[in-house]
């Protein structure tokens, strides 16, 4: 049975809804039961986003999770809010453009990522979130990356349509990271 509790993390604009959004989708074209449960608020200010996204092969429950199988953190505070929050023998992915921290948990496993500056080097830097998940679905395989690209002009916003290939390619960056 395939089934993932990811909880996304980053401040407002980092596109960690967008990452969620995306995995839910092309979860759902593979015939996954999928929920993606954003968490808004006063974090839309500057502080930590998330998001949580189920995908499995069964149904859902409850779309709510206390632990996670993934968290993907994309700054600082994400990861210190959310680090006690991943199920041991789970994965962190952390982004080590933004954080220096050494994480201080040694029954998970840690990938890192340096998201912002490979989304710098394909040239737009508001793909960094892009690179991460490229990595997490390279790494993980819940979803093939096929599906997520052929997603991106479905779940992406038509004013942000000129960046599909440059999103396509930050997911290919990401994925040879891991």
């Amino acid at each position: 049975m395939v089934k993932e509790d990811i909880i996304f993390a980053g401040f407002g604009g980092q596109g960690v809804m967008l990452m969620g959004r995306l995995l839910a989708y092309a979860g759902m074209k593979e015939d996954r039961h999928v929920s993606w449960m954003p968490s808004y608020g006063p974090e839309m200010r500057g502080g930590t986003a998330n998001c949580t996204v189920i995908v499995s092969d069964k149904e859902i429950p409850s779309p709510l999770t206390s632990k996670a199988d993934i968290v993907v953190a994309m700054n600082l505070p994400s990861l210190l809010k959310f680090l006690d929050k991943v199920k041991p023998g789970g994965k962190l992915f952390i982004n080590t453009s933004l954080i220096e921290e050494d994480v201080a948990r040694d029954d998970i496993e840690v990938i890192e990522v340096n998201a912002n500056d490979i989304a710098l080097e394909v040239g737009e830097g508001r793909v960094a979130n892009m690179v991460m998940l490229g990595a997490l679905i390279n790494k993980v395989g819940i979803v093939k990356m096929d599906t997520i690209k052929s997603s991106l002009s479905d779940v992406l916003s038509k004013r942000n349509h000129d960046l599909l290939e440059v999103n396509k390619q930050a997911l290919d960056n990401g994925a040879k990271l891991v």
